[in-house]
């Protein structure tokens, strides 16, 4: 197998979060070129149409560009460079018919590193393939959510046609340049046989490949229809909760018609920003508000617990998917915000 087994998460190499806290400019940014999915998969809010059509702020659609190319140009208020925009935030990104122009004007900013996105790759046409590489794309990340039709049926409520899926990821790998290629799978639904297949179908085919487990991400969502396993973590460790919530300190998100949210799995858009800042809203004047402030030093002085109009108290992620613990080191991170 080519492919090294390594998580879509970036875990090797980051910085310290605990010694580079407070950051005048985040890491990260999640924009979200659209907020409707093809897919209606079993564990994810936008794959309840109906419930979408009917939430505040949701069912908007593909990101439009001019207002895209205004938050892009914002970025050049901040102190440094973007590390990375990411083109992912509720929906299927290359439902956007403009997704590649997103790419490449996020490339060609002074104030952008690296440009990345995570799809479902249904879309993933030779055609789109070859437009996403020409724009610049750094890394492509493939989530794969069954290893035949019958297993996209049941788990993704989708129509696929699964060879023909493998052969676009193979194309794509084929001409990736260099573009990062990374394919991975949800594990909680596969038979060790249909895990062996999944390296053996893709191993070749990718730079790095990782086998997941679903994280319930959303406790005020009722409708999950999937298994999972709350002792294991989003890489299949041993679960452990934390306190502070480490993604609240170091990336923003945007929302496809434009708002600003305190999280990017803010699914019901019950945590946006844009109200407390002034007109017009700008990224840097986001990051730098009291808002997020107050909501930062809340995890720092331990109040996690007390955030109940927001999901925080029951997010999964704080037991399955923490990339870092900073509960220790709360009170001086506190001190020198």
């Amino acid at each position: 197998m080519k492919a090294r087994r390594v998580p879509r998460i970036d875990i090797q190499d980051r910085d310290e979060l605990r010694a580079a806290l407070p950051l005048r400019t985040p890491f990260i940014i999640h924009i979200d070129p659209c907020d409707t999915c093809n897919f209606r998969c079993r564990f994810c809010p936008t794959g309840d149409r109906e419930l979408m059509k009917k939430t505040k702020g949701r069912f908007h659609g593909p990101m439009d560009f001019d207002l895209y190319r205004e938050r892009i140009d914002s970025l050049a208020d901040f102190d440094d460079p973007i590390r990375v925009i990411r083109l992912y935030k509720e929906g299927e990104p290359l439902l956007n018919p403009r997704f590649a122009d997103m790419v490449a004007y996020a490339k060609a900013s002074p104030h952008v590193k690296r440009v990345d996105t995570t799809t479902n790759a249904a879309l993933l046409t030779p055609e789109r393939s070859r437009a996403i590489l020409d724009a610049g794309l750094d890394r492509l990340n493939v989530s794969v959510e069954g290893m035949d039709a019958g297993q996209y049926r049941d788990f993704s409520r989708a129509e696929l046609d699964f060879d023909r899926f493998a052969e676009n990821i193979a194309l794509f790998y084929e001409l990736r340049g260099n573009c990062e290629l990374n394919v991975k799978i949800n594990g909680d639904n596969l038979s060790a046989e249909q895990e062996a297949r999944f390296y053996e179908v893709f191993g070749d085919i990718c730079d790095g490949i990782s086998v997941e487990r679903t994280i319930d991400y959303w406790p005020k969502w009722s409708g999950m229809d999937a298994e999972h396993d709350e002792s294991v973590s989003l890489l299949g460790g041993k679960s452990r909760e934390v306190r502070v919530c480490p993604y609240v300190f170091y990336e923003m998100c945007v929302n496809s018609d434009g708002t600003f949210s305190l999280c990017r799995f803010d699914w019901n858009h019950a945590m946006l920003l844009d109200g407390h800042v002034g007109a017009p809203p700008t990224l840097r004047k986001i990051w730098d508000s009291i808002v997020l402030w107050n909501f930062q030093q809340r995890f720092l002085a331990g109040e996690r617990a007390l955030l109940t109009v927001l999901s925080c108290p029951k997010c999964g992620l704080m037991k399955q998917g923490v990339p870092e613990d900073l509960d220790e080191f709360a009170g001086e991170i506190l001190e020198r915000m």
